[in-house]
């Protein structure tokens, strides 16, 4: 039986500051995107004029100056290409409660629609994590060291890259384990992967042809995946 494709966005902002009330805005946004938990290659990411100062505080935990963002373009330039971009996808992010209230207050500035706190748009992985791990460290240092997922090019916070360390941990999290499937379409079966990706973007514009595409595409994933999981003893589990 085919699985339905579930996309969804792993979110990470950086702002001026711990609080849109207090006047800090955002200053960079990244977003990935997965599809059934694998991230597809394909994201979104912007730095922003803040329009106002960084705090000595913020700019310790990620490194963005007034002088580097200053000809970056405001938020109401990357709005739409943004909501664009995330859609109706859940969105996972780790401490939503801070982005969502910092995406929120900017995009009421602009009386554009509020995106929903709710379970069903929003997936936060800090609460997760601190019910399935009680007591345990649960930043996404903390979760990435758990999991074994690399994180020595995270010399400071970024959004892309903290948005990507997110999405492996998000699949280590709920079992599926997708951050070292990842590794398993490497090389010429990654190339695979990635045109699959392709035609199922192509499905969303609900052309008979181009679903019947993406079905093909995923049937065949779906067998490569059973194939693999078949296998006794594979190499990659004993250098995992």
């Amino acid at each position: 039986m085919l699985r339905r494709s579930m996309r969804e966005i792993a979110l990470d902002t950086e702002t001026t500051g711990i609080s849109p009330i207090e006047g800090h805005r955002i200053i960079e946004i990244g977003a990935v995107e997965m599809v059934n938990q694998f991230r597809t290659g394909r994201h979104f990411h912007t730095y922003i004029n803040p329009e106002v100062q960084v705090s000595e505080g913020a700019f310790k935990v990620h490194g963005l100056s007034n002088e580097f963002l200053k000809d970056k373009p405001v938020f109401k330039d990357v709005m739409h290409d943004f909501l664009a971009f995330i859609g109706e996808s859940r969105l996972v992010i780790h401490n939503a409660p801070f982005d969502i209230g910092f995406l929120n207050h900017h995009l009421l500035q602009h009386q554009v629609a509020l995106i929903p706190h709710n379970d069903d748009r929003v997936f936060d992985t800090l609460t997760y994590a601190r019910k399935k791990y009680p007591g345990a460290r649960n930043s996404l240092d903390a979760l990435c060291l758990r999991f074994n997922i690399n994180t020595s090019a995270r010399e400071k916070h970024g959004a892309l890259l903290d948005a990507e360390l997110l999405a492996d941990v998000y699949a280590e999290m709920l079992g599926s384990g997708a951050s070292q499937r990842n590794m398993l379409f490497s090389s010429t079966t990654n190339q695979g992967f990635a045109a699959a990706m392709q035609i199922h973007h192509a499905a969303q514009n609900k052309t008979a042809r181009d679903a019947r595409e993406f079905a093909v595409a995923t049937e065949e994933l779906l067998a490569h995946e059973e194939l693999v999981n078949s296998l006794k003893d594979p190499i990659w589990k004993k250098i995992a």
